[in-house]
């Protein structure tokens, strides 16, 4: 299954920086796979943090930008 916007929420928002939630019913490793989020990469930027809702986890992940791709890495 491939990104949904309508899985994609803001939770909060300041000073250029956005706090995401996204569920999905797919697993956290194909949420957290380059490109996955490439759809709204207008809207996000690095350092944003999302929290994911996956079928098989929950966890906190930060925005990168890798070339053309949106990222995920695990919070530092």
């Amino acid at each position: 299954m491939a990104f949904q916007n309508k899985n994609l929420s803001v939770i909060a928002y300041a000073n250029g920086f956005t706090l995401w939630h996204y569920a999905a019913n797919e697993t956290l490793a194909t949420i957290a796979t380059a490109g996955y989020f490439n759809g709204v990469k207008t809207l996000m930027n690095a350092g944003d943090i999302v929290l994911v809702n996956a079928s098989d986890d929950t966890s906190i992940k930060v925005v990168g930008v890798s070339g053309e791709n949106i990222t995920l890495a695990a919070l530092a």
